[in-house]
């Protein structure tokens, strides 16, 4: 790591600096995706649906980790590069420590809720008499024991590559994910552990991340204003407000994902086990085209927010205008392949007629929503980036929640299990429809003048 990346930020060709910053971001997003498909397919090799749907059941109060990790991460992330774009290092630092323990507090207190909660919890997500006990022994392992580990390694990737550093948050990640996917059949099924193998090595995998990232600052605490130094920890100057209300819309997004897939689950698991094992197949899937969007995104956040302070807006339109054209042309291509291939992509991960029927018909009808998707998640980040909060949190909502639940009533009781994922492409169209309204007008303010 360099002192600083104020060539990449400040003079760097445009589309050579997105680039830079999105392309390592892109590529451990889906190294994610992949290691948490990975699982999946290790667990469908024991041709189990109770064991799958287990996985699959478990999966909203996991991902509510990678809430607690954007709330602190991406919140601190846009606090850390508008601040070094202003040039105030003291208070980029003041918010990167913020972010650091008051996540892992969060994570630690949220952990053993889970675990001690379960009776009440796993009945609500739609466990049953079959897949009780499997989910117990997931969610010890990858909640319980693994919530910090979790949490720290998508947030210092976060913080990161808020200091332009896309390249070694990336790393970071991946480690985390390519471990997985070898530990994952060696813990499963040469130690024989079945679906207690693929929790520990999930935990194990963010915990060896977690740890490269401690290293990385530790190696550059001298250059870097990451710091783990409780001395720089601070709740005055408005920082957990700034850093809070930023991360805010990423942070409900993902929990109104959880909660909107908690309850497709739940609908879906009233069909049959075959039923929601593939759902839960075709959604894995699918998050490779969202990790793509999410990956340019979050890649691009700091070089818009660096420049939104330096007052660079010239150069902050042209990185918004690369950004959106690269991250719509992928994912319409990513959705055109899902949709072509989706039968022999689910037949990868189970070969089990019915699972493959439901995973297959789920996965072509949630894919074509990737163009819209890819829209509504870059004007949340332009949003963010500028330090706005109501407009990012009122999209976030309206996409996942506010729309989608109501159309999976709609859609399931008009057409049943079938019916149920049209609920998902209808909210996003409409949700990015409404992110156009809210942008265009703020993109023209940003055209006719240099204010904004």
């Amino acid at each position: 790591m360099k002192a600083d990346n104020t060539e990449l930020f400040e003079r760097m060709p445009i589309t050579k600096a997105v680039v830079t910053l999105v392309i390592p971001t892109v590529i451990s997003q889906i190294i994610t995706v992949i290691y948490n498909m990975a699982d999946t397919y290790f667990i469908g090799q024991m041709n189990d649906p109770n064991q799958v749907a287990a996985a699959t059941l478990i999966m909203p109060p996991f991902i509510m980790l990678t809430a607690i990790a954007n709330l602190f991460g991406i919140g601190g992330s846009s606090s850390i590069s508008r601040s070094l774009g202003a040039g105030d290092r003291e208070k980029a630092k003041r918010c990167a420590t913020f972010s650091i323990w008051t996540s892992a507090a969060v994570a630690l207190t949220y952990g053993l809720l889970i675990y001690f909660l379960r009776p009440v919890i796993f009945p609500i997500l739609g466990a049953d008499a079959n897949t009780y006990d499997y989910c117990t022994n997931y969610v010890f392992w990858t909640i319980c024991i693994g919530s910090v580990p979790t949490v720290m390694n998508a947030c210092l990737a976060h913080l990161v590559r808020a200091e332009g550093y896309s390249k070694e948050a990336s790393i970071g990640v991946a480690l985390g994910g390519i471990l997985n996917i070898f530990l994952d059949p060696l813990f499963m099924f040469v130690f024989k552990l079945g679906l207690i193998g693929a929790a520990v090595a999930t935990m194990l995998s963010n915990v060896v991340a977690t740890g490269y990232f401690v290293l990385l600052l530790h190696k550059n605490r001298e250059k870097t204003v990451i710091k783990f130094s409780f001395k720089n920890y601070s709740v005055r100057h408005g920082i957990p407000k700034e850093i809070m209300l930023v991360g805010v819309p990423s942070c409900i997004m993902t929990l109104m994902s959880i909660f909107s897939n908690a309850l497709m689950n739940k609908m879906v698991a009233a069909y049959s086990n075959q039923a929601i094992a593939g759902m839960g197949i075709a959604k894995k899937i699918d998050m490779i085209a969202f990790s793509v969007a999410n990956g340019m995104t979050q890649g691009v956040l700091p070089l818009i927010g660096y420049n939104y302070a330096a007052k660079n807006h010239s150069r902050m339109r042209s990185g918004i205008k690369t950004a959106f054209l690269y991250s719509i042309v992928v994912e319409t291509v990513g959705a055109i392949l899902l949709f072509v291939c989706a039968v022999p992509i689910v037949r990868f991960f189970i070969d089990d007629p019915a699972t493959v029927a439901y995973g297959q018909h789920f996965l072509r009808i949630i894919c074509i929503t990737c163009p819209a998707i890819a829209v509504t998640l870059m004007i949340i980040s332009i949003f963010q980036a500028t330090g706005q909060t109501v407009k990012p949190m009122f999209l976030s909502m309206l996409r996942k929640g506010g729309l989608d639940i109501p159309f999976m009533f709609l859609m399931n009781k008009i057409a049943g299990a079938y019916g149920l994922p049209w609920a998902t492409p209808i909210a996003d169209f409409l949700a990015m429809i409404t992110a156009l309204i809210l942008f265009l007008p703020y993109w023209k303010r940003m055209q006719e003048t240099n204010e904004v």
